[in-house]
């Protein structure tokens, strides 16, 4: 399974913002749409990833006030990404070796969407359960064998 299967099962919903962009606008929005992450644009191209863990560490260092930053200055502006054809394995691996929790998807330099773990993890599950379906009908309509008969 590749990444791409993933994204034609999860939709091309996106949520973007600029990097200049008020922190706490940007914590509305994640709240209204009930998103992890908005992926930060900036002059078309991918500058970096707000997800709630720089939110929650913003609010660590500012004894638990956001203050008037701009996604700017708490932005992962190195964020691990991947492309359509990246195997779901190694994306597994990737997430699980930086912590990761979303990726963005980039064929070249164009934004096709951004995987969640729990987006990785859906779409293993769907998967394995497929296969079972598929061995549980396979063996289901075995072929009886034939007893022979003494002589």
């Amino acid at each position: 399974m590749k990444v791409s299967d993933i994204l034609q099962l999860k939709g091309n919903t996106l949520f973007t913002v600029t990097p200049d962009t008020p922190l706490m606008q940007a914590v509305q929005a994640m709240a209204e749409h009930d998103i992890g992450s908005l992926v930060v644009m900036e002059y078309g191209d991918l500058v970096g990833m707000l997800t709630f863990r720089e939110i929650i560490e913003t609010m660590a260092a500012n004894n638990g006030t956001l203050g008037t930053h701009s996604i700017r200055k708490v932005m992962d502006d190195a964020p691990l990404t991947c492309t359509p054809e990246t195997d779901v394995n190694e994306v597994r691996r990737m997430m699980l070796e930086r912590h990761t929790r979303y990726l963005p998807v980039l064929d070249n330099r164009t934004l096709m969407g951004v995987i969640s773990f729990y987006d990785v993890a859906k779409s293993v599950v769907e998967e394995q359960s497929f296969e079972n379906k598929m061995l549980k009908a396979y063996i289901r309509d075995w072929p009886e064998e034939k007893e022979e008969r003494a002589s």
